[in-house]
């Protein structure tokens, strides 16, 4: 088996078939179904159904792709494992994190850790789901995972909290709601509001809160991109509920912003398998941590 055909098989997995991984990897489609055809003949099983033009994994298929993507990451690490002549880690180092954690702290973190380790580059890839954080550290697919807290069947793997994140209201410019601040959920006004699907432990937070005030929420859109709830809010669709962070960067467009009473927050952290972690792995860890210690 050669570390090529494990990628291309991963690809091919992460991408549901061969055109699309083809593409995303910048290379020929007849590349990547020959290396998968190489690689069923050399381990003698059929890994994908043929179905249509589609690529459906077998019982085989699922079995290998916990290991494949430990080998790839057992690669990534023996990289990060190389230090520059200051004894510094060189290499890569491959985060995921929730979505609203991007922009606070994660952008931050990863902008103090470049600064004392710049031959360390840094890949972030998105989690969609957080009841995922810990499969996703066991199965490879990084070495670290910023989510909230607490963190689902993550009882063999360590968790680091790091700091608490808050919501508040944001309107669209020229709003007129009521002047409180913060604002009690039960005056909250009956707008449209533009939100997204849940998948974060945040979003069944904020609708309990809501509900609990006895108010309730009225899409009037539902994005699958949670960046763009900005640009919606300030193009007049309706209010909704943002991460701090970006609150205070919606006032400075024109937003009406509000905090919320009662406050509405959930705590995060890093989630990562301590025995795992590269040199690079366990420096971020360091810098995390400095970082969110007060003063």
């Amino acid at each position: 088996m050669e570390l090529n055909q494990v990628g291309y098989f991963l690809a091919v997995v992460d991408h549901d078939g061969i055109n699309a991984a083809a593409s995303a990897l910048g290379v020929a489609r007849p590349t990547v179904s020959q290396a998968i055809r190489v690689l069923e003949r050399d381990l003698d099983v059929e890994l994908f159904h043929r179905v249509g033009r589609g690529m459906v994994l077998t019982s085989a298929g699922h079995a290998l792709v916990g290991p494949a993507r430990r080998m790839l990451r057992n690669v990534v690490s023996a990289r990060g494992a190389v230090v520059d002549a200051a004894g510094k880690p060189r290499g890569r180092l491959d985060l995921v994190t929730f979505a609203s954690l991007a922009a606070e702290p994660v952008a931050r973190l990863v902008g103090a850790f470049r600064q004392e380790y710049p031959g360390v580059a840094v890949r972030i890839g998105d989690l969609r789901d957080e009841a995922s954080a810990a499969s996703m550290v066991r199965d490879g697919h990084c070495e670290i995972v910023f989510c909230h807290l607490p963190a689902l069947d993550s009882a063999d793997l360590e968790v680091r909290e790091l700091g608490v994140q808050e919501w508040c209201l944001v309107f669209p410019p020229g709003s007129q709601v009521p002047p409180d601040d913060p604002m009690p959920l039960s005056t909250l006004p009956d707008l449209p509001q533009v939100i997204v699907p849940r998948g974060g432990s945040q979003a069944g937070e904020i609708e309990r809160s809501v509900r609990r005030a006895g108010r309730g929420i009225r899409p009037a859109a539902v994005l699958q991109n949670r960046e763009a709830r900005l640009p919606f809010v300030l193009a007049g669709v309706g209010a909704t509920f943002l991460e701090r962070s970006l609150a205070d960067n919606a006032v400075a467009r024109g937003a009406v912003v509000r905090d919320i009473d009662p406050p509405i927050s959930r705590s995060y952290g890093l989630v990562f398998d301590p025995a795992a972690l590269s040199p690079a792995g366990q420096a971020f860890v360091g810098v995390a941590e400095a970082e969110a210690r007060p003063g």
